[in-house]
C-alpha cells in the first residue's frame, strides 16, 4: 500500500501562486509515477500533471489548460511531489488530488484531496 498525504491547499486571488505537496510512504518513491488530478464542482475529475521517473531522469506531462503555469517537481529524498501553481485563474478552483502509480505492480493509489479556491 502507498499512503499519500496532500497539503498546501487554500484560498488565493486570481493571478497568485500556490504550491501543493503530496508526501508518499509505503513504497520506494523512485518507482512511483506521481500525478495530480482535480475536480471542480459539477465536473468530471481531470488530469493536471504527471511526473514519471525514467532511467535518465524524470518525464513530466501537463494538461493543456495548465501548461506554462503549473510545474510538478519531485524530491525523491523527501518522498514528496509538488504542484507549483502560478498565474492562478478562478477556473483552477477545484479539489486537487494526488495519485501514485507503482510502475512495477501497476497499482494505483489516491490521496484524500485538498481544496484550492481562486477568487476573482
Amino acid at each position: 500500500q502507498v499512503q499519500l498525504v496532500e497539503s498546501g491547499g487554500g484560498l488565493v486571488q486570481a493571478g497568485g501562486s500556490l504550491t501543493l505537496s503530496c508526501a508518499a510512504s509505503g513504497r520506494t518513491f523512485s518507482r512511483l509515477a506521481m500525478s495530480w488530478f482535480r475536480q471542480a464542482p459539477g465536473k468530471e475529475r481531470e488530469f493536471v500533471a504527471k511526473s514519471t521517473p525514467t532511467w535518465t531522469g524524470v518525464n513530466t506531462n501537463y494538461a493543456d489548460s495548465v501548461k506554462g503555469r503549473f510545474t510538478i517537481p519531485r524530491d525523491n529524498a523527501k518522498n514528496t511531489v509538488y504542484l507549483q501553481m502560478n498565474s492562478l485563474k478562478p477556473e483552477d478552483t477545484a479539489v486537487y488530488t494526488c495519485a501514485a502509480r507503482d510502475l512495477v505492480t501497476e497499482s494505483d493509489f489516491w490521496g484524500q484531496g485538498t481544496q484550492v479556491t481562486v477568487s476573482s
